[in-house]
């Protein structure tokens, strides 16, 4: 294969069959372990959920990859004054790489993949209809007096991407300090000036201070990050203040269908499982968002609840909020298949670029065709810090 296949003729491609990961890829000693890892991916469907009503009146035009919006959600690629070991990126099959621990994240930090977590922003708050969190906080606001007489509320995003969530928080609650923390320097150099960035690992053992406890620890799309859950969640509540409250906002790396939708579509199939074999293999696992209801729980929160939203890939749905939410999703996601694939894929399963590429054109013609229903799920996951809260206002 001596060239990625064109979007424009990829109705010559041959269809792959079985499970196989790519044609010209042979790992057979891998089979029973994803034939394991696919049942078990296939039990976590929501059967108890009303299937999504589909919208029959569908236009043509409704199915356009091209959207205005898109175009209007631009990344952020200021950087401040950091050193150039940081800034020595790795790249990698046409893709920007973090340089600090290199390797520990295996998804990009080039322009392209700042501009997909800025559209997810979007499709986050489209989701709490403009809001920023689900958690019960009561962060002060500007002129409101407190116990403490207006002690900070210290908010910490963790694997902050770009900024955007943390820069938000900031903008609208000007009495809070926020911190973000990622890997990546990519965040803009002008920013609040209650909002701070750093680039670490939160994997480490945190160095925060007793007196430097959080209000509130906030992590965005961070599965697959992390090896050591429960560990993380202990560490979570740690540095939290007593009352403080962790929220995860999560989606599942797997697609489904209330209908066949899934089983036909064979690509998007094939990428699913093999992302999970091959994140597994990583060792950071990256469809696991179902399980940091239990995991925070485990770790000693109280009062862990969790949302489950159902979004539907492409604007097929009847409902307008969701077919809104569709188009958003449906570009989103052929985003996150070009993003997600090329590490994970040629590192840890043999993969050549060749075919990472046409692996990823399929399933993006298959995300843009009107004959499938797939969806995927967006979680909000909120735990307490055990005790009261220290500076109730």
């Amino acid at each position: 294969m001596a060239s990625s296949p064109n979007p424009t003729t990829f109705t010559d491609v041959p269809v792959p069959s079985g499970t196989s990961p790519a044609p010209g890829v042979d790992v057979t000693q891998e089979e029973p372990q994803q034939q394991q890892q696919q049942q078990e991916e296939e039990e976590q469907t929501e059967p108890t959920h009303a299937p999504l009503q589909v919208d029959h009146d569908l236009e043509d035009d409704d199915d356009d990859d091209a959207d205005s919006a898109y175009g209007s959600l631009a990344g952020s690629s200021g950087t401040g004054s950091i050193t150039s070991s940081i800034t020595n990126y790795v790249y990698e099959n046409g893709r920007r790489y973090h340089a600090y621990r290199s390797g520990q994240y295996v998804l990009p930090n080039d322009d392209a993949e700042q501009e997909r977590l800025d559209l997810q922003h979007h499709i986050w708050r489209l989701l709490l209809q403009g809001s920023l969190y689900t958690a019960p906080l009561k962060i002060p606001q500007p002129g409101e007096k407190t116990e403490l007489g207006g002690a900070d509320f210290r908010i910490l995003d963790l694997g902050c991407g770009t900024g955007i969530w943390a820069i938000d928080m900031a903008d609208e609650f000007p009495r809070a300090s926020v911190f973000g923390v990622d890997l990546s320097p990519i965040q803009p150099e002008w920013v609040p000036g209650n909002c701070r960035f750093h680039v670490d690992d939160y994997e480490d053992e945190w160095t925060y201070r007793d007196e430097e406890k959080f209000d509130y620890v906030h992590g965005r799309a961070i599965s697959g990050t992390v090896a050591d859950w429960p560990g993380f969640y202990r560490q979570v509540r740690q540095h939290l203040k007593p009352g403080g409250f962790c929220e995860m906002q999560e989606y599942d790396a797997w697609v489904f269908s209330d209908d066949d939708s899934f089983e036909r579509a064979v690509w998007t199939k094939e990428w699913v499982e093999t992302l999970t074999g091959s994140s597994t293999t990583f060792g950071k696992p990256i469809n696991v968002a179902r399980h940091h209801k239990q995991w925070m729980i485990d770790a000693g929160f109280e009062d862990v609840v969790e949302k489950i939203v159902r979004i539907p890939i492409g604007p097929w749905a009847k409902d307008p909020a969701l077919k809104e939410l569709g188009r958003f999703e449906q570009m989103h996601m052929q985003m996150s298949v070009a993003s997600h694939t090329p590490a994970l894929f040629t590192r840890f399963w043999s993969y050549s670029e060749a075919q990472v590429q046409l692996l990823i054109e399929g399933v993006k013609r298959e995300f843009r065709s009107k004959d499938l229903r797939l969806i995927t799920s967006y979680r909000f996951v909120v735990g307490r810090s055990p005790g009261p809260p220290s500076d109730a206002a």
